[in-house]
């Protein structure tokens, strides 16, 4: 049988949910925040450990 596969449809049924992308964006902001924030507070702490030994 050499027939084409089937046909699915590529868009969504329903429309996108604009809050869910707001959401996503407020919680990755807020995720990279916080990231930043340990980095540099890893960095002050390795600072200070080295001029400890100093």
């Amino acid at each position: 049988m050499n027939r084409p596969p089937p046909y699915f449809p590529q868009n969504q049924l329903s429309p996108p949910d604009e809050k869910r992308y707001r959401r996503f964006k407020i919680l990755a902001g807020l995720a990279i925040a916080a990231l930043v924030l340990v980095l540099i507070g890893a960095g002050y702490g390795i600072f200070y450990l080295i001029r400890s030994f100093m």
